[in-house]
């Protein structure tokens, strides 16, 4: 249990960055860049966009972390690979049960959506 939440804590690290660019890109748009908290956003975008490494790093290495690492702590706690066949409702019923592993699961998903918008915008440039 100890090591779920860990890896939950690891896992919202990871993630924290690409989570403030992606937030930041909406809340910019919420008003004029001259208006708080637009005009924050807009120096956090431009920050992520300044620098090459930022968005190699935080917005596509740091998001596949959390999304392998994730994905292997779900498979893993799901237990062993030949019962998977069982119905899907015990075990979401059984991720639900444990917060931890929701939160990771929550995290994976969110990292998921993060490396989709990353690939698409990437695709379309």
């Amino acid at each position: 249990m100890n090591s779920k939440r860990s890896i939950a804590t690891g896992q919202l690290l990871l993630i924290f960055p690409a989570i403030l660019f992606m937030g930041s890109l909406v809340v910019r748009q919420l008003s004029r860049l001259e208006q708080e908290p637009a005009y924050t956003a807009h120096r956090i975008v431009m920050w992520y966009a300044g620098k090459t490494w930022t968005l190699w790093v935080l917005l596509i290495t740091l998001p596949l972390v959390v999304l392998v690492t994730g994905w292997l702590t779900l498979l893993r706690g799901w237990g062993d690979v030949s019962r998977l066949p069982h119905p899907m409702r015990k075990r979401l019923n059984g991720l639900s049960a444990d917060r931890a592993m929701l939160f990771v699961a929550v995290l994976t998903l969110t990292a998921g959506f993060v490396l989709a918008i990353v690939a698409v915008h990437m695709a379309a440039n």
